[in-house]
């Protein structure tokens, strides 16, 4: 997708299923149901009230539960897609900007994370969210599923961040919260380019946060474990799944995207101040 398609309703505007259970002052987001999975829930960090947060693959998943935590906060919140019916539809549903968008062409990439920044003003908080951990054997790699691999799952990360820190450092201040897995830690099978991947991004996060750490720029990496999207459950989330789960996890619940978005925004807000340059994994204990 070489081009990109705008959806919002009213950007900025807290999502109308946070204006009968969100409370003002009140120092809890109490009980709402999130379209992604889970409940949003979590302490209100005012901090995040009105600041421009950029989510990259934020129409479903995690990535959709980014979007609704940062809006529960108050935040003015755009995020960028290629599945445009999810992205218009959580667009209508929260206020958040859509703009429909290929993060593996960097021309496309360059123009909403312009048009962005014209809609709502320059980024405040980057989310480095998107990815694709589809399964793939060594020998069936080729020079072009390769780039592929890298490009859907790593490069996007550096031209994205390349393209906020110069509104960040105007500002000083900014965040940077890139996306990791725990699979190539715990030893996981079946699709070496997309852990090749994962584990380029805890480098990648460790060299920003240096690089930026003097312009108080904060760059962390959430590690989120199996995690129960739509997809996992549609596609991964088996019987044998399940055991492993029980096996292998320390807590008994399946961890829920909103979970790591509530990570997200404690590390986004002024209360995380002094946290840059680390890893954060959100699994139940598996690793």
């Amino acid at each position: 997708m070489g081009g990109v398609l705008a959806s919002a309703a009213k950007p900025g505007r807290r999502p109308r299923q946070v204006l009968s259970t969100y409370r003002r002052g009140a120092g809890r987001i109490p009980r709402l149901e999130g379209r992604a999975g889970g409940e949003v829930t979590g302490s209100r960090h005012p901090s995040l009230e009105g600041r421009v947060t950029l989510v990259t693959g934020g129409a479903t998943g995690i990535g959709a539960a980014h979007v609704e935590a940062f809006c529960a906060q108050g935040a003015r919140v755009v995020f960028l897609d290629m599945d445009e019916a999810s992205g218009r539809s959580l667009a209508t549903a929260t206020g958040a900007l859509f703009l429909a968008c290929d993060l593996t062409d960097l021309a496309a990439l360059d123009t909403a994370m312009a048009r962005a920044a014209a809609e709502l003003g320059s980024i405040e908080i980057l989310v480095n969210n998107a990815a694709d951990d589809a399964r793939h054997d060594l020998l069936d790699v080729t020079a072009e599923s390769f780039e592929h691999g890298i490009a859907v799952n790593l490069r996007h990360l550096v031209f994205a961040s390349k393209a906020v820190v110069p509104g960040m450092r105007a500002r000083g201040r900014g965040v940077i919260l890139n996306t990791g897995s725990i699979s190539w830690r715990g030893g996981f099978g079946g699709m070496p380019l997309y852990m090749t991947a994962k584990a380029g991004i805890e480098g990648l996060t460790r060299a920003l946060a240096r690089d930026l750490g003097p312009d108080r720029i904060r760059v962390n990496c959430i590690v989120p474990g199996w995690i129960m999207t739509e997809k996992q459950l549609r596609e991964r989330v088996d019987e044998a799944g399940r055991r492993m789960i029980a096996e292998r996890q320390f807590l008994p619940d399946p961890v829920q995207p909103h979970d790591v978005a509530a990570l997200a925004t404690w590390l986004a807000s002024d209360d995380a101040r002094a946290c840059t340059a680390q890893c954060f994994i959100v699994d139940g204990g598996w690793i």
